[in-house]
């Protein structure tokens, strides 16, 4: 690739590695978005009653408790209290369920509990609902490492995943790797890559004023390199996830984190 379509690509890669994940100090190894952050940002996301995530949090914990749907039913109806139940579930999702016989993210879990057990309309992706009991759902497993299985039946989502990743698109040329893994750690401008892991996710970006989750990002890094993006909720992307996933693993889930 040439230096100016590197040059774009680089700049391009700053906007994605804003919302991505890093564990200050350490030159190598897997890294958190965390440690690329300014003081200023790393104070917001630590405090929690700075962190403006912690909405997300509050509203996530009133919709666990309301009853909705024909059914008759809240989330606390069959799964009680969250801090318990959902305690390490972030940590293993995106994940392969063998009914649907591809992957789902906890986004497609809440939407198939609402459908099938509450008798509830789906929330659509990137709304208030949706973002909000993903937050909460995630949040309960704050500090825990993440530990996706990408073997036996997911081996092949977790290829495609990969393969992703690494293929270049759009106008710009670019893969996920030019931007994560080739650069991180290198500036852009006046921005620093990440690693782009997805450990804080969905997060609160100071960029978008709200909390986003990763298809949402995912998304964005795709119009960055002048690709047409997949549907928030695609296969593709939740392939995606699972990739990018076991690359953070090992490393505490953030949720809510604050990124640029």
């Amino acid at each position: 690739m040439g230096k100016r379509h590197l040059g774009a690509g680089l700049a391009v890669g700053a906007l994605l590695a804003a919302s991505l994940a890093v564990p200050a100090g350490a030159d190598d190894g897997i890294r958190s978005g965390y440690s690329y952050m300014t003081p200023e940002t790393k104070g917001m996301q630590d405090d929690d009653f700075q962190n403006p995530g912690m909405i997300w949090v509050d509203d996530g914990e009133k919709l666990w408790n309301t009853v909705d749907g024909k059914a008759g039913k809240a989330c606390a109806t069959c799964h009680k209290d969250a801090a318990t139940s959902m305690k390490g579930v972030a940590t293993v999702y995106p994940k392969y369920d063998p009914k649907i016989k591809k992957v789902k993210n906890i986004e497609w879990q809440v939407n198939n509990c609402r459908t099938e057990r509450m008798q509830a309309k789906p929330w659509k992706y990137e709304s208030g609902q949706l973002l909000a009991m993903t937050v909460y759902i995630r949040h309960q497993s704050r500090g825990m490492p993440m530990n996706v299985s990408v073997d036996g039946d997911a081996i092949p989502f977790f290829q495609a995943g990969e393969k992703f990743y690494n293929q270049r698109r759009g106008l710009l040329d670019m893969a996920c790797k030019h931007c994560h893994a080739d650069n991180a750690g290198k500036n852009a401008r006046a921005n620093l890559l990440s690693q782009g892991q997805t450990n804080g996710f969905p997060v609160y970006r100071l960029k978008w004023q709200k909390a986003g989750s990763t298809h949402r990002r995912f998304r964005g890094c795709n119009k960055q390199v002048r690709a047409t993006p997949y549907k928030a909720g695609s296969d593709e992307y939740m392939n995606l996830e699972l990739y990018v996933a076991w690359r953070g693993r090992g490393l505490p889930v953030e949720t809510p984190a604050v990124r640029n």
